[in-house]
């Protein structure tokens, strides 16, 4: 069983090591426009308009000493389905004003997954326009967008820093780099089974020894 836990793991070190060579790749790559279907981490760029009237908060996130959360705002695309846009990380209490861009927008990001929901998850607060579960299907109707939103979501990627103090909302400057602790994992359960087998070992030398005498 110990060696089973380990092979798996290996084949996860494997999965792991391939989707960050891909985030990498897709970093350093230019951004391809945005399609129906799209890989998690692509970086891709998508075009539309944005709803600040529909904007919501998802999450809940400290910087400094500031409590937050991410502005999740609607692009309208032109035959499309809407989609739902994390534009950057915003204070509950702002003190600095909000960029809310009017007219076509071209928002360069990468795509992220929809969560999934299981009995752990919290309780999303639909009248107060939270969420803490990234669920486009049920934002969007708790937003009451004019049509489904897209199955997937785009986080905006920031412009190159120029120095200045960012502004409102705090857009992502990379692409996330998920943990890979696989090769512990692998090593913590390969050990265990040497281990296992020396223990094993040692006790039937000695009920060897205690036969024999």
């Amino acid at each position: 069983m110990l060696c089973g836990l380990g092979t798996w793991q290996v084949q996860r070190l494997h999965w792991k090591n391939d989707l960050l060579a891909r985030i990498e790749a897709s970093e350093r790559a230019p951004p391809a426009p945005l399609g129906a279907a799209a890989e998690p981490f692509a970086k891709v760029v998508a075009t539309g308009r944005f709803d600040h009237a529909r904007e919501a908060l998802l999450g809940v996130e400290v910087r400094g000493t500031m409590l937050g959360g991410h502005l999740l705002t609607p692009l309208l695309r032109d035959g499309h389905p809407p989609l739902l846009v994390d534009r950057g990380w915003v204070p509950l209490e702002r003190g600095r004003p909000v960029d809310r861009p009017d007219g076509e927008v071209a928002v360069t990001g990468f795509v992220r997954e929809a969560d999934r929901r299981d009995w752990n998850s919290p309780s999303d607060d639909a009248p107060r326009r939270r969420f803490y579960v990234f669920d486009p299907e049920a934002i969007g109707a708790a937003l009451n967008l004019p049509a489904a939103p897209a199955p997937f979501g785009l986080v905006a990627l920031a412009a190159p820093a120029d120095g200045a103090r960012p502004s409102l909302p705090e857009a992502a400057r990379s692409l996330p780099r998920p943990d890979n602790r696989h090769l512990g994992y692998v090593i913590t359960w390969y050990g265990l089974a040497v281990s296992l087998v020396a223990v094993f070992v040692a006790f039937a030398r000695q009920r060897m020894k205690d036969d024999s005498a």
